[in-house]
């Protein structure tokens, strides 16, 4: 999934771990250390130190299975967490896609390359 999300492309040497309250990834540091970073924008300016529980229970909701929630318009751009015309339940392959093109169109308005 490293791959499929572009990690590499956006924080080099870092490797993905695992999705968090659906838009923020858990990934490892090159040293090991685990941080939570926004899907959109994949910015270390937004990374926050991150632990994992000791004991985690995961029970799943068949109605989602193989499904992640994604806001239509990203937060960062404005979109509302709290609209539920603003949130969609898509394919893991969907969202690594979006995830992707999000953050290149953020990288454009910013006016950087990935990593700067």
């Amino acid at each position: 999934m490293t791959a499929a999300y572009a990690i590499q492309q956006y924080l080099p040497d870092y490797t993905l771990i695992g999705l968090r309250s659906w838009d923020e990834f858990i990934v490892a540091s090159p040293d090991g250390t685990l941080l939570t970073v926004p899907t959109v924008p994949l910015d270390l300016h937004h990374a926050v130190a991150f632990a994992l529980p000791e004991r985690l229970t995961l029970e799943p909701d068949l109605g989602f299975e193989g499904k992640i929630k994604w806001y239509v318009k990203p937060l960062v751009f404005g979109g509302d967490a709290t609209d539920t015309a603003n949130t969609v339940w898509i394919a893991h392959e969907q969202h690594a896609g979006l995830v992707r093109w999000w953050n290149e169109q953020y990288l454009a308005l910013k006016g950087s390359k990935p990593s700067d």
